[in-house]
């Protein structure tokens, strides 16, 4: 395993952390606590990949076409084609390879995620570690006997900071026009984007296929192309596009397609990955600090963060769709296909695309080894209030509006589906 510096390093020496009152207020944690150490080496998916590789137990075959080691690492990862996004802002590594005409594409599966460019120097592949967040890497796109992946902490100089709640994560941003009163200071803005966030503000400079009916996005608009000059305005022709054939040429990539569907879904799965980091980063500090115990004051602000995540587990801040969604590739059926499921044939992974997201009201990480990786703190207080409210014990004003029907759904799925569930969870106390 390589390890590629950049002027990043400098975080990696971090001793001090800058707190606020909201998670994505934290500009830093530091990386070289001894709870942390996130330089030594970890055990995400391609971590794990490069072991394979380097012990002679896997070889990636090299794709003519251009494609490279793209298809073979996508079957390593268990990353499905379909779940490709294509984004022509200019942010990333390679960003002077970015254009409209030559978008990034992006490929994703629950814990890890492929990028690549047209003619690029390097794949561009993140993936999560269960206790240290995200982690960067890159692979040269030339072929070699003995491909290697690089670890690129310099990536953190853009994601580690507020956008990413103060540790290594992920985020999706969209770049948004400017008004006339800003357009003498020649620059817009690019804003994180999640499930929370209106249709109306998301997917600047990004492609996007899929129908919205009435509702409109800032999507297909090659004017927001950049972030320090972007376009004033949604373009005519720029909703409810299924096809990108007259804007590029699709045949240079693996799907024709960036799916409107697979994109809400990142969205949504990028904070998650962050905020099981951010609690787990802060539970490990406060009990290394306090010897194993946590004392009364971070055990408050623990939980105050916990309950954030039980919010954005149970989507109760969800931006409701006014009209329903619809992709035009396979991953609307493909993700649910992933499973797991309950005796009944439901799943957490199941869509609705008519008023949400997705059918069933708690997300479907839940499932993810970052989720299990969590300190036993946070994991036992997760499961007892995601407990409270499923049960109905807890009806307080931020999960009010989830119906009786929602609840009985998901504590079902769950107790079917989850291994380890605390006894209280099957009524065995």
């Amino acid at each position: 395993m390589r390890l590629a510096f950049g002027c990043g390093l400098a975080l990696l020496t971090a001793s001090a952390v800058i707190l606020a009152e909201r998670l994505e207020d934290t500009f830093y944690i530091p990386l070289d606590d001894p709870a942390i150490e996130y330089a030594q080496p970890a055990s995400d998916a391609i971590a794990q990949l490069e072991r394979k590789l380097e012990t002679g137990k896997i070889k990636l075959d090299y794709a003519p076409d251009g494609w490279g080691y793209l298809p073979a690492i996508l079957k390593q990862l268990d990353i499905n084609i379909d779940s490709q996004v294509l984004v022509f802002s200019r942010t990333s590594i390679q960003a002077s390879r970015i254009k409209p005409a030559t978008p990034r594409a992006l490929y994703f599966n629950d814990d890890s995620s492929i990028g690549f460019v047209q003619h690029g120097e390097v794949l561009e592949l993140w993936a999560i570690d269960p206790q240290k967040g995200a982690i960067f890497y890159s692979l040269d796109t030339d072929k070699s006997e003995r491909p290697e992946f690089a670890r690129r902490d310099d990536c953190l100089r853009c994601h580690q900071g507020a956008p990413t709640m103060g540790v290594p994560g992920i985020f999706i941003s969209s770049v948004h026009p400017v008004t006339d009163e800003d357009a003498r200071e020649a620059h817009g803005a690019a804003f994180i984007t999640d499930d929370r966030t209106p249709l109306s503000e998301r997917w600047g400079g990004w492609y996007v296929t899929g129908t919205t009916g009435s509702q409109v996005h800032l999507g297909n608009n090659t004017e927001l192309a950049d972030p320090l000059s972007p376009g004033r305005e949604v373009k005519e022709g720029t909703q409810n596009v299924t096809s990108l054939a007259d804007r590029f040429d699709t045949s240079k990539y693996l799907a024709p397609t960036s799916d409107i569907v697979a994109l809400m879904t990142l969205e949504h799965q990028t904070r998650m990955s962050n905020l099981m980091t951010r609690i787990g980063w802060d539970a490990r500090i406060a009990l290394r600090q306090s010897k194993g115990k946590l004392d009364d004051a971070a055990r408050d602000r623990i939980n105050g963060e916990i309950e954030e995540m039980v919010g954005y587990m149970l989507f109760v801040d969800e931006e409701p769709l006014k009209d329903p969604v619809k992709g035009v590739s396979t991953f609307t059926k493909t993700f649910p296909e992933r499973g797991p499921r309950d005796a009944k044939g439901r799943s957490l992974r199941d869509f609705d695309l008519q008023k949400r997201l997705f059918r069933y009201p708690l997300s479907y990480m839940i499932y993810t080894a970052a989720f299990d990786g969590m300190p036993d703190v946070v994991r036992d207080r997760v499961y007892q209030r995601l407990y409270d409210v499923l049960t109905g014990k807890d009806e307080s004003k931020p999960f009010a509006a989830i119906s009786a029907a929602d609840r009985q759904a998901v504590l079902e799925i769950v107790r079917a589906t989850k291994p380890k569930l605390p006894e209280y969870w099957m009524g065995r106390h």
